[in-house]
Formats: structure tokens, C-alpha cells, sequence
């Protein structure tokens, strides 16, 4: 089985420089629309089989036009919604930068719990839990060879990729999404394979499982 993770396109939070988190009325703008659209030529070709999305409208933006191309409607999954960050949600992050737990999100955000919000370490077990989840769905109901796409926030999806490279979360701020980015992983039955991350244009997918990686590349040699 295939997934794209899809950040949702630029926010108004995105251009404003603040933490948005959970905060309503947090829509795309101009950029993050001509993103949303774009996305149905980057994907030209793809047979989609099934859509899953964060619950904030962003993301329900974002993924729209691919939708409508597509003729698919998306499953809403609390568990792709964006980090709840307490009191951190709708500040500048230029004002965060003098909070002394900016430098733990930074360089070890797996002990990071936002006040009165929530902890990165859950963040990354929700969320790889419902892609895995919806990844054994898709398989038993379209096949082995499914690709279908997930929309979500940038925390959340460098986690899911932490997990599938098998990296610790406290190393997944070396990890970019950048909003409209696609990120492309193969969950196979012995590991996840990730075929591509933060890819801005065009991505190749695979019309069946990759082959995985031997010592010495693909031949052996």
C-alpha cells in the first residue's frame, strides 16, 4: 500500500507568522488555493482510491479540487487534526522564540508537552496509528497495489515519517514539509518504505510495491 501525506496548502496563519494550532476560521490563502488546485495536475494520472483528512478546514481546502477530480469524497480522522498547543495556540511564533520550551521543541521535542495542550509524543502515536490503520483498510477493500492520500498538518506529518524511517521523534525537526508538499511512503509487510518527502512538483509513484533495497542496491552488486 501506498499513502501521499499532503500538508495542506499556505494558511492566513501561515503568511501571519502565528501558531495556529486548532484556532477556527483558519483558511487558505490566495497561494494556498492556487496549491489546492495545482495539486489535481501534480496527481494527473494517479488512480486515487480512497481519501482521508485532518478535521480542520484547511485541509478540507486543500484537498478539494483533487476530490472533485477524482469523484471521491474524504474520511474525516480526528487523529490527522493539527497539534493541540494549549496556550501556544494563535501566539506569534516570534514571541515563542523567547519561551524556554521553544529550545525543547527544537532539540528534544519528545518530552515537549504544550501548556495545557498536548504532548508531541502522542501527536506521533495518533497519528501513525490512524495512517497504519487506514493503510490495512485500503488494502483489504481495493488491494495490494492501492494508492490513496491523506491531508494533514506539517508536525503531524514529519512524525508519521519519523516513524516509517525509523528515526526517533526527537530527530524529526531535521524532517521539511512544506505547506502543499507531498511526502510518499509504501507500508510493505516486512517495513515502510519512503519513497519521497517534501516533493513540490510532480512525484513518481509506483504501480506496484517497490522492490526493497538490498546491500548493494537492487542488483546485489
Amino acid at each position: 500500500m501506498t499513502v501521499i501525506l499532503i500538508r495542506h496548502g499556505r494558511s492566513t496563519s501561515n503568511t501571519s507568522g502565528v501558531l495556529a494550532g486548532r484556532s477556527a476560521g483558519v483558511e487558505l490563502d490566495e497561494v494556498g488555493r492556487d496549491q489546492a488546485a495545482g495539486l489535481v495536475a501534480r496527481l494527473d494520472g494517479a488512480e486515487i482510491a480512497a481519501a482521508v483528512r485532518s478535521p480542520l478546514v484547511r485541509c478540507a481546502q486543500t484537498l478539494g479540487p483533487l476530490l472533485a477530480a477524482h469523484g471521491l469524497e474524504a474520511t474525516v480522522d480526528d487523529r490527522l487534526a493539527e497539534v493541540d498547543y494549549g496556550q501556544w495556540t494563535g501566539r506569534k511564533i516570534s514571541d515563542l522564540l523567547s519561551e524556554p520550551l521553544w529550545k525543547v521543541v527544537q532539540q528534544q521535542p519528545s518530552a515537549v508537552v504544550f501548556p495545557d495542550g498536548e504532548a508531541l509524543a502522542a501527536v506521533q502515536a495518533r497519528a501513525v496509528a490512524a495512517v497504519r490503520e487506514h493503510d490495512r483498510a485500503v488494502t483489504e477493500r481495493y488491494g495490494p497495489h492501492a494508492l490513496w492520500v491523506a491531508c494533514s498538518h506539517g508536525d503531524v506529518i514529519k512524525s508519521v515519517i519519523a516513524d516509517a524511517v525509523g528515526s526517533h521523534l526527537d530527530q524529526f525537526q531535521r524532517i521539511v514539509v512544506n505547506p502543499a508538499s507531498m511526502s510518499v511512503v509504501s507500508y510493505g509487510e516486512a517495513r515502510p518504505m519512503v519513497l519521497c518527502v517534501n516533493a513540490t512538483g510532480a512525484v513518481s509513484l509506483p504501480h506496484k510495491p517497490p522492490k526493497e533495497a538490498t546491500v548493494g542496491g537492487e542488483t546485489g552488486a
